[in-house]
């Protein structure tokens, strides 16, 4: 191979590398050469670099011309060779057009250097992506519940519309008794590429083939009920399992019930997000239950049992004497269940003494002693309402 290339030196490697340690070399020396990575006197070095390894790879990559190089050296690719293209794909600041390239190769250099520099850098812009397998949309589904549902839990029947496979085509997309064939647009691939001259050069984008949307095949008949999407709309009902001590705003989430995937992409997921009632006595703080109670003035002021509500029911509680307005009591375990445990909060009250505000002549008269004996100056005369 003597005057010949030796693009074996060019990428760092040996006559025997394999597939995997050409293209791991390849990523590397085109990602430290890309010109789109350097600026100024180094730009134009660094693009006749980009320009050698990028040959380089495009002959060592292909079995066929690897084999006639190493025979005949890079001359293989002249006149009278066979050889196809050479790498004089690069025209300009960014703009890299390797079709030249694949001459029959089962590579694809600019998938390679979309996985080096991303989407869209120095020129290429790849939509790939909507071509491989994704996960479908997520949905959401209000669901309205009680107070005690919420703290008990609840399982309830919910109706969710979501994309499924089409039942009449069997996500084919095309109307049954009928086959889709190759797209002639894109020869099947899903993407096509253009080329846009520029006055900052050409530069070169691979977009999604908009005949056949990126599936390779184009579909002259499509199906009455999808569309020729393949997917169709379906009401689905769902037996839902709320846990118990689940708060308002937060969500249950079920896998895979959302909507298809594509191209084999798994289902999306449903979340079911809960708005919990007010209630008419209790109130929540976390996993506590809060409410107000009213006590008479001389349960409050002699102490005794009272009824009090509580979520399974009322119960008797017994308050000391001397309690206050304001004061609070707890009852241990009767507030809200741990969603991740087998806790349970408090239930707790806020007394509140309950003045009468009519009294009887003899509940007057008794409470008038009681004052004297605690040495209370009163009223002991009725006002002119009073009488």
């Amino acid at each position: 191979m003597a005057g010949s290339k030796d693009y074996y030196e060019m990428l760092g490697v040996s006559k025997t590398a394999t597939d995997e340690e050409l293209k791991k070399a390849y990523r590397q020396l085109a990602k430290k050469y890309h010109p789109d990575s350097h600026e100024g006197e180094d730009k134009k070095g660094a693009e006749e670099k980009f320009k050698q390894v990028s040959e380089a790879y495009s002959v060592l990559a292909d079995k066929q011309k690897r084999a006639q190089y190493d025979q005949f050296g890079s001359n293989f690719e002249n006149p009278g060779f066979g050889g196809g293209g050479g790498a004089e794909g690069y025209n300009g600041f960014g703009g890299f057009d390797f079709s030249g390239f694949s001459g029959g190769m089962d590579i694809d250099l600019e998938d390679i250097l979309g996985s080096v520099f991303g989407s869209g850098f120095g020129g290429f812009s790849s939509s790939s992506k909507a071509e491989r397998p994704s996960k479908g949309a997520d949905l959401r589904y209000n669901m309205h519940l009680t107070f005690e549902e919420a703290v008990f839990g609840v399982n309830k029947d919910v109706n969710v519309t979501r994309n499924e496979t089409c039942s009449n085509c069997s996500g084919s997309g095309a109307r049954p008794g009928t086959s889709s064939p190759t797209c002639d647009k894109c020869a099947g691939k899903g993407k096509v590429q253009t080329v846009q001259n520029t006055i900052m050069g050409a530069f070169s984008q691979v977009k999604t083939c908009d005949k056949c949307n990126g599936t390779g095949k184009y579909n002259p008949n499509p199906c009455d009920k999808c569309s020729g999407s393949g997917i169709a709309s379906k009401t689905k009902k769902i037996n839902i399992k709320i846990p118990a001590g689940i708060d308002n705003g937060q969500a249950v989430s079920l896998r895979g019930e959302g909507d298809i995937g594509k191209k084999g992409g798994p289902n999306g997921d449903l979340f079911i997000v809960v708005a919990v009632a007010p209630h008419k006595v209790f109130t929540r703080n976390g996993f506590d239950i809060l409410f107000d109670m009213k006590v008479p003035f001389t349960k409050a002021a002699l102490g005794g049992t009272i009824t009090i509500p509580t979520l399974e029911g009322e119960m008797e509680f017994n308050i000391p004497e001397g309690t206050e307005t304001a004061s609070k009591f707890k009852i241990r375990g009767k507030g809200v269940p741990s969603m991740r445990g087998s806790s349970r909060g408090d239930l707790e009250f806020t007394v509140h003494v309950d003045v009468p505000r009519k009294l009887t002549e003899k509940q007057r008269e008794v409470l008038i002693q009681f004052a004297d004996a605690m040495g209370d100056e009163v009223n002991k005369k009725k006002n002119f309402f009073g009488r």
